[in-house]
């Protein structure tokens, strides 16, 4: 088992505080593994098993606390004294109303509370005022390429490229791992979508429509890093012979963002320094989804390479959007704190001109934050203080 200690690192200061401790990501992206995985921690500090509670609320022995008044009590009864208490709930959000339970729970008792939600919009509801500025939130990702390689112990170059080239292909969903071939890996891959297809899309925002909602997922699936509008994918329902409203488009699309199973990135007018409407970027959680969804489709290296770097930037804590110029595009502008960096993802450098194309985009940002191109290449083109590495060498760095 791997020790997300990329995350756990950033949750452990908040074991002990009254802070909610929240957890969102895509279903069985390995939230239920993490907070496992704080409970091990929190017992070798010496806390005994009569102070952990825990409840998946996946698991139908627990369905009948999905009632917000039996949760409540049920939680309560179980403490029996003033000593702190560690609360997990996992899968939160088939708790009706269990922002007022949880908020009880803090206010009321000596008790540090843990909470998953596999919904981006988990705290954006109207009920979640009741932990407005009492909460710390964390996104939870696949494997990063760096703990597949954890995972798998690899050290030898030419495994850990074999191994790349696998998650390019099957992405990181930790369970994905444990499936010995590709026929597996699909089926596996092909129940986790069915499942949020119909749990936290169908289901939650009772969608009639599943057709269409199918078309524009694979749609999406299949052409990850493109910049379009959902205007264009009006354009592109009409050529399928699906007359649909954009205002259809955008709430489908919201609920597939909602649904975690992809992520909208901003441009960022550079020069002007506003974001830009209209047009948008989307990329995959995982990467496997598009291979389950492209019946023999050509592979498009260059926009899974991209797909990968934006969920790598993701998992380290950078806030991501897409830069623009007046003559082209920097493909991320990540900032984390007081950090910015630019990167370029090309899948080779392969003559002058795609190397002038990469390099020369930064002829027209006059700050000196750091800059990067990020390929396939072995040899390093690092020029003028722009920075090129190999992507895989990159995703192994802590």
């Amino acid at each position: 088992m791997v020790i997300r200690e990329r995350y756990l690192k950033l949750i452990r200061p908040f074991y002990n505080q009254e802070l909610i401790k929240v957890l969102i990501g895509i279903r069985r992206s390995g939230k239920s593994v993490i907070l496992r995985q704080i409970i091990d921690e929190i017992k070798k500090s010496g806390v005994d098993d009569n102070h952990i509670i825990y409840i998946n609320f996946e698991d139908y022995d627990y369905e009948e606390y999905t009632n917000p008044k039996k949760l409540n009590s049920y939680i309560k009864a179980k403490i029996i004294d003033d000593k702190k208490y560690y609360i997990f709930f996992d899968e939160i959000q088939n708790v009706k109303e269990w922002e007022k339970v949880v908020n009880s729970l803090r206010a009321t008792g000596n008790n540090s509370i843990f909470i998953t939600g596999s919904n981006s919009d988990l705290l954006s509801s109207d009920l979640a005022t009741h932990i407005a500025g009492r909460y710390v939130s964390f996104k939870i990702t696949p494997f990063t390429f760096k703990e597949v390689c954890e995972l798998l112990n690899l050290t030898d170059r030419r495994d850990i490229e074999n191994a790349f080239k696998d998650y390019v292909k099957w992405g990181g969903m930790p369970q994905r791992f444990m499936q010995k071939d590709d026929m597996s890996k699909k089926a596996y891959l092909n129940d986790i979508y069915d499942s949020i297809i119909v749990k936290d899309i169908v289901k939650r925002f009772n969608v009639k429509d599943i057709d269409l909602l199918n078309r524009i997922i694979i749609y999406v699936l299949t052409t990850p890093a493109q910049l379009f509008s959902p205007d264009s994918l009006r354009k592109y329902m009409l050529s399928e012979s699906r007359s649909v409203s954009l205002e259809t488009l955008y709430n489908y699309l919201d609920y597939i963002i909602r649904a975690n199973l992809i992520s909208k990135a901003e441009r960022y007018d550079v020069r002007g320094k506003r974001i830009l409407t209209g047009k948008y970027k989307y990329y995959l959680t995982d990467l496997g989804f598009t291979n389950i969804m492209s019946d023999g489709r050509k592979e498009q290296m260059g926009a899974y390479l991209e797909n990968i770097v934006f969920n790598e930037l993701i998992s380290r804590g950078y806030n991501v959007k897409i830069g623009t110029l007046d003559k082209g595009e920097i493909d991320f502008i990540a900032t984390r704190f007081d950090e910015k960096i630019y990167i370029q993802v090309t899948y080779i450098l392969s003559d002058d001109k795609v190397i002038a194309r990469e390099f020369d985009t930064y002829k027209k940002i006059d700050d000196n934050y750091p800059k990067y191109v990020l390929s396939m290449d072995q040899f390093d083109f690092s020029q003028n203080g722009i920075i090129h590495k190999n992507i895989i060498d990159w995703l192994m760095e802590n």
